[in-house]
């Protein structure tokens, strides 16, 4: 598996991945359109702004998506996403730990952080199998529900 620029046929894949929207904000955060269109959803997304991923396959099957940028002296990752026909199978691990390798090397860091949804437990278990732990977030966190979580 390796992480690559995702594709805008990627992007139009990703669209499908969200039936309503509580899963998209669920996955997005805030300030993040619904109901989206093709423009909207890579505007929303913020390409040119956030280092953003694809997760391929040897066979160049679109695993996951991914997002890091420099927060509070950490890569901050973002907008995680397992494609749902491989999900259960180990990706979001490999997704994490390229994204950590990658950002921790270029925003010259030496930890890794990213928020999730309390009631999101299947992705707090993965993040904490990969090591993250809950932190306290110096700010106050404008979702509801939303915990901040760091791997050192």
């Amino acid at each position: 598996m390796q992480l690559t620029q995702p594709l805008k046929s990627h992007l139009l894949e990703m669209m499908s991945w969200f039936s309503n929207e509580k899963e998209l904000t669920d996955w997005s955060g805030p300030n993040f359109r619904y109901p989206f269109d093709e423009l909207s959803f890579i505007e929303d997304l913020k390409l040119n702004t956030l280092s953003s991923f694809a997760l391929m396959s040897e066979k160049a099957d679109f695993l996951a998506f991914g997002q890091f940028y420099q927060r509070l002296g950490k890569c901050h990752l973002s907008r995680l996403i397992v494609n749902p026909d491989y999900r259960g199978k180990g990706i979001a691990a490999q997704l994490i730990r390229h994204l950590c390798e990658i950002g921790l090397k270029e925003l010259e860091v030496k930890e890794c952080s990213l928020f999730v949804l309390s009631h999101n437990v299947q992705a707090i278990k993965a993040y904490e199998k990969f090591g993250f732990s809950f932190d306290n977030y110096p700010e106050e966190i404008s979702l509801e529900n939303c915990v901040y979580m760091v791997k050192q």
